[in-house]
Order: structure tokens, then sequence, then C-alpha cells
């Protein structure tokens, strides 16, 4: 890889490059991109109008940051993944735009296993450390606080929040709104709205606090508590209280959201309470 001093090239007056900063004559920059010192950009890297780059920032491969992202010291973005099933092929990473990305966070791009791309969404916070492995995908509005790990293939819906030090393994589902909280180790799918807390962690409920903070209305909110009751109540199979509260909530779209999610294949089990976690399932 070739680099060149950022001032023998760029034209555009409206972008900030420091002179210690280090940029690939083909890296594409947006308007008024801001480059700290010592950082360095690759070839094929697409900075958007308004990204603002620290000092001690890597970011390389092919990687597209989207507008009105922040990107603070020592990140490493785009590096290749170290799964071993990667042979090199030109996979990319894609983020969005009005995105926080906190010191030492790391982001690896997709493999061919995979789809060949890593996702995340617009006006998501990574906080210090946070990693996100190859082929992610975290939608809008998501929190990662410092330390919380992505294993690869991990789906994030909008509006989760991921405690500190949390850990995710691959090919977990996590629903949107969703609150994983910290030092939680997640090897199942966590339904939309729900809280799982413990070292291994297990469902503990829905998300009120979160719902609450978003202006989800009180009858809403009871009607998703009813459903949850029933879906992981001890009486009955797995199979039997999903078909119940799928007939019971037909017309209730946040609940049918839950049950939707939890009917879609998946390479991992349902995360449930304490005293469920074992019950066979056909869905």
């Amino acid at each position: 890889m070739t680099f060149s001093k950022a001032t023998e090239f760029i034209k555009n007056t409206n972008v900030n490059i420091h002179p210690t900063a280090i940029v690939d004559p083909k890296a594409q920059l947006g308007e008024r991109v801001s480059i700290g010192a010592y950082s360095i950009i690759g070839p094929h890297v697409v900075l958007g109008d308004d990204v603002e780059v620290l000092h001690h920032v890597v970011i390389v491969g092919r990687t597209t940051i989207g507008a009105r992202t922040k990107i603070y010291s020592f990140a490493a973005i785009g590096f290749e993944t170290p799964d071993k099933k990667y042979k090199g092929e030109p996979s990319t990473l894609i983020i969005g735009t009005d995105n926080i990305i906190r010191e030492h966070a790391t982001l690896h791009p997709g493999t061919e296993g995979g789809g060949m791309v890593t996702r995340v969404g617009n006006n998501c916070l990574l906080m210090i450390a946070c990693h996100v492995a190859h082929d992610c995908t975290i939608g809008n509005n998501v929190i990662m606080s410092n330390n919380a790990t992505l294993g690869g293939h991990v789906i994030v819906g909008d509006y989760a929040n991921i405690g500190g030090l949390a850990a995710v393994l691959q090919f977990v589902r996590i629903g949107h709104h969703a609150m994983i909280a910290g030092l939680a180790g997640v090897g199942y799918d966590v339904i939309p709205y729900g809280t799982v807390i413990g070292e291994r962690g297990h469902l503990n409920g829905l998300n009120l606090i979160g719902l609450r903070r978003r202006g989800f209305d009180r009858e809403l909110i009871h009607s998703l508590r009813n459903a949850y009751r029933l879906i992981f109540a001890k009486e009955g199979s797995w199979d039997e209280r999903v078909s119940d509260a799928a007939e019971t909530f037909k017309g209730n779209a946040l609940v049918m959201e839950i049950i939707n999610f939890v009917m879609e294949p998946s390479k991992r089990p349902i995360c449930k309470p304490k005293g469920l976690e074992e019950e066979e399932s056909d869905v």
C-alpha cells in the first residue's frame, strides 16, 4: 500500500487535514472532512461530508463512512478480520451517518460466508474499545458501552443498548429496543424489547425504562407485559404459548414483532428467563 501526504493531492479547500496525516491518493473525501494528526486513510476508504477523524486513527480496507460521523483516537477501522475462513476476498465495511466511534474501537469488514459486508446504521454510539466483528449488522440508534463485543454475524436491532463488557456470541440476534446489561454473556437470541442480565445472560423481563424514555404509551407497554407473561409462562409448551400469544394479540403490532422474531429461522435458540432455559421448542 502506497501512501502520500494528504496536502500533495487534496484540492478541496474545504477539507482540513493535519500535515502529519497520511492519506492515500485514491481515498475519496467529502466536503469539510477533517483528519487529525498522524491518522492514516487507506486507498479504498470513502469519507462522507463533515466526517471528523481525530488524531491517531487508522481507517483502511473497503470502508465507507457516512456524513457527520466522528471517530476518536486510536480507533482501528476496516482491517481484515482475523476469522480463519477469510481468504482476502474484497469485502466491505459500511458505516452510516451521524455516528460516534470512540477510542480504541475496532470494526472489521465482512467475509464471503456472511454476505461480504459489515454494516453499522445511523446515529449509533460505539464507546471505548467496542468490537464489531465481521458480517455484523447493526441498526440505527444503537448504543454499545465500553468494551462491548459482538462476535461475527451478529444482528442488532434499532435502539438496542449493549452494556459495558457484554459479549455477544456469533450469529446471535438482538431485537430492537432490547437492553443487554453490563458483563452479560449473550449466547441466545434476545427478543425485541427484552432485557438480559447475568454472567450467562438470561431474559429478565422487558426494557420498560427504555420504552418509557422513548415515548411508548402506557397501554402499549401494558399489552407487551401481558404478552411477555403468556409467552414465558411455565404452563404449557413453548410452541403452544407462542401460538396462543399470536392469536390473542394478532392485532397488536408490537407484540407481533416479538412473535415474528421468535418464529424466524435462527442458528441460536431464544434467550429465556431462568427456569425455562432447557425448554424444548420446534419453532
